[in-house]
């Protein structure tokens, strides 16, 4: 107990001795894609400690570049920065140039890089229990002789409903209620862009062809699986430098502030500084294709737990026509229930009454537009 007392009175805070130099570094992020909008987003680092998002670059000249002569000029603002790119040639070298604060970057010139496309995407729950596991099988790799990474990317899709749905509305200059089903949406859709980027290596598979690699769970309570789920993975083949640069930025993010994490500057990139010793935070690949999978989750398929529903409108018995009247113009409340029974010897008005968050799911960040793929059910591969 003397020992322990001992040590515990020598702990000290820690703190990280950073140079000037590994300050406001440049920081990157893109990627060089055949065919498609890319887009570069630059930022600057920031003292571990700040509560501040990083800092956008701005008026900095971004181009892609090819070993052929082409050139890419991109339009930007608020730190991004984005062109059209062409078909790109597979026996062309293209890398990223950019000029920002009287200094020039460019990325290390790399030919393009062919991606297989995904031969499924499965989603498997182990018991009742646990989470929904989201795994996905590329096709057989071009090369089976060499090792092969991926990274992959995914947005999701999912259908909401609202906690009540009402046909009527209180008309207060008639004071009675009125039919219209088409006031409030009854379903609606949310979507996300996932901020994870994965990476996968094959080394330790069979033929060096990754087979049901989870990428990611979703957790059976959550509303994104309470009726329909969709899920677009995004998969594109990289070199090794880049899967070890995905590596070491998903180490460094998940054990940030430890005692032997590596500095930012400290992380693999293929950016460089071309007029002077400055360190860059970044990786940019170069894609001749990328594969793309849309799979489809049915609540009805998985032990799903959404919460027990409950009537927890506002009623009224024995409602008058002013009672109606002060819910909507006062409460700002929406006609749910309207069961007049005032024709029966001791029949009251009985009215149930909801606010327009509790029917609206564009009030929830729903859009209750359908997506032009819901009426599938099929997985579809790109």
């Amino acid at each position: 107990m003397v020992c322990a007392c001992t040590l515990s009175g020598c702990i000290e805070e820690y703190e990280a001795d950073i140079s000037a130099s590994d300050s406001n570094l440049l920081v990157v992020e893109g990627t060089i894609c055949s065919g498609q909008l890319n887009t570069f987003i630059l930022t600057r680092t920031q003292p571990v400690n700040s509560p501040l998002a990083p800092p956008v670059v701005e008026g900095a000249s971004v181009s892609v570049r090819g070993s052929d002569g082409s050139v890419y000029a991109t339009q930007g603002t608020d730190g991004r920065y984005s062109c059209w790119v062409d078909d790109l040639a597979p026996d062309v070298e293209y890398y990223l140039h950019i000029e920002v604060d009287g200094d020039v970057y460019e990325s290390e010139p790399q030919k393009p890089l062919p991606t297989e496309g995904i031969a499924d995407v499965s989603v498997v729950q182990d018991t009742r229990e646990s989470n929904i596991d989201v795994l996905v099988t590329p096709d057989a790799p071009f090369n089976p002789d060499k090792a092969n990474y991926y990274s992959w990317t995914y947005d999701e899709t999912w259908e909401v409903h609202p906690d009540h749905t009402t046909v009527i509305y209180f008309d207060i200059k008639t004071s009675q209620p009125v039919y219209d089903p088409n006031q409030f949406p009854t379903r609606g859709w949310k979507t996300l862009t996932a901020s994870t980027i994965m990476v996968g290596s094959s080394l330790n598979y069979e033929g060096q062809q990754i087979r049901r690699l989870k990428l990611y769970d979703i957790d059976r309570t959550s509303e994104r699986v309470y009726y329909k789920y969709s899920g677009l993975v995004h998969q594109r083949a990289i070199s090794k430098a880049e899967y070890e640069y995905g590596l070491a930025r998903r180490q460094a993010g998940s054990e940030m502030g430890g005692l032997f994490t590596p500095l930012p500057s400290a992380l693999p990139s293929n950016i460089h500084c071309l007029t002077s010793p400055k360190h860059v935070i970044g990786f940019v690949g170069c894609s001749l294709n990328t594969s793309a999978y849309r799979f489809f989750l049915h609540a009805e398929d998985y032990s799903v737990v959404r919460p027990l529903w409950k009537d927890d409108r506002r009623w009224l018995n024995d409602c008058d026509e002013m009672a109606c009247y002060r819910m909507v113009v006062k409460e700002g409340m929406f006609l749910c229930e309207w069961k007049d029974e005032r024709y029966r010897p001791g029949g009251v008005l009985q009215t149930a009454w909801a606010y327009d968050y509790q029917l609206d799911v564009r009030l929830r960040g729903a859009r209750d537009e359908e997506p032009d793929f819901w009426s599938l059910d099929e997985n579809i591969s790109h």
